[in-house]
């Protein structure tokens, strides 16, 4: 379980394919602290640390095809930034709102605009699926907790910060970029309850 709250950006330092699978290395600066089989979230992402170079501060990760079908981990390139947090501990604050690491879908940034030092990120998302937003409610964008600004029916909006712009991948992010998202967890349980009653009454 995640809060959201990006630590930092790791690089991408290698990628690795073995069959189905891609092996991605990755480096940043807590990375000698990490342990093996621990939960680090990578653009929203869940992956377990399976090995560490702590001399060089480069740790490994494995993702499934389940996850590249689900995911941008699959885009990725070397050198690329990637947003991390390590997973939360009972007596750590819920800064942002409560993020499974489970990638719900894909969405594609179709405009930034910037506005007095800050930024609005409109993004684009298949909407068949079921998943939604609401207006000031939560969103997770590549493992970032954001509040949803002028939600849409297949599209919503986010103000970033300049602190978050600069912490995260969010400075990457352009018209095309394909991100992330895990959708409330709250929202979604609500949503397949009345799914379910509406089907039986």
């Amino acid at each position: 379980m995640f809060s959201g709250i990006v630590e930092e950006t790791a690089k991408v330092v290698k990628i690795e394919q073995d069959r189905t699978n891609y092996h991605f290395y990755l480096t940043c600066s807590f990375a000698d602290k990490l342990k093996i089989d621990q939960s680090v979230s990578h653009n929203g992402v869940c992956l377990t640390v399976v090995d560490i170079d702590k001399e060089q501060k480069i740790y490994k990760v494995t993702a499934v095809q389940e996850t590249l079908d689900k995911s941008n981990m699959g885009l990725l390139h070397v050198n690329d930034e990637v947003n991390i947090e390590r997973s939360m501990t009972m007596d750590k604050l819920l800064d942002g709102h409560l993020v499974q690491g489970h990638v719900d879908q894909t969405a594609i940034c179709s405009e930034v605009k910037e506005s007095d030092g800050s930024w609005y990120f409109t993004f684009n998302y298949d909407n068949s699926t079921g998943n939604i937003t609401v207006e000031k409610g939560s969103v997770s964008v590549n493992g970032v907790s954001l509040t949803v600004v002028n939600s849409k029916k297949n599209q919503f909006s986010v103000a970033i910060i300049p602190f978050t712009y600069m912490v995260t991948n969010f400075h990457n992010i352009k018209p095309g970029t394909v991100v992330n998202l895990e959708f409330d967890i709250i929202g979604k349980y609500i949503q397949k309850i009345m799914a379910a009653y509406l089907e039986n009454k």
